[in-house]
């Protein structure tokens, strides 16, 4: 349970810190959905959406994978490479 509250307040963090990037100019030029993330002028078609939206899909998975092999590796079993590494120390 505390791992999950860390991780929840990892992500919230860099959540909450995305508006710090655009400045004002930007802010205004930007779509509704990303006026508050980068500098420039953001997606201009449905197919730009649809490879923003899939890219930020692919990090989040891959960010939720890694935190969670990184927290609970589950490598118990004796004849894993780890074991076989930490044996001969």
């Amino acid at each position: 349970m505390k791992t999950k509250i860390i991780a929840l307040s990892i992500l919230l963090f860099i959540v909450s810190i995305g508006g710090a990037f655009a400045c004002e100019v930007c802010k205004s030029k930007q779509p509704k959905g990303f006026a508050d993330i980068t500098h420039g002028s953001g997606p201009g078609s449905n197919l730009e959406y649809f490879i923003v939206w899939g890219a930020a899909i692919l990090v989040t998975i891959t960010l939720g994978l890694s935190l969670k092999f990184l927290i609970k590796p589950q490598e118990n079993q004796p004849d894993h490479i780890k074991n076989s590494i930490l044996d001969h120390l």
